[in-house]
């Protein structure tokens, strides 16, 4: 049941991401990827720097959604150069 939840937090973070960033999103399964490594960097991230978002499902959007922002912003850098 856990990753049934953690695929429906990427999905939403990825979209919400797109959202943010501006963009077109990259379909589902674009988003759900976004989502879940950006959920997995947002994690390394806010461990590096001692932060915590709150536990609990919000938190985890939070945070997932903050580390598909991150990834966006540097697939977009990537892509212009």
């Amino acid at each position: 049941m856990d990753v049934i939840w953690f695929l429906i937090i990427g999905i939403i973070a990825g979209w919400l991401a797109g959202k943010i960033m501006r963009g077109a999103g990259f379909g589902l399964l674009g988003d759900l990827v976004i989502g879940v490594i950006g959920a997995l960097l947002g994690g390394f991230i806010f461990g590096q720097l001692g932060i915590g978002a709150g536990g609990g499902l919000v938190g985890s959007l939070i945070t997932a959604t903050i580390g598909a922002i991150i990834l966006l912003f540097l697939i977009r850098l990537i892509k212009r150069a």
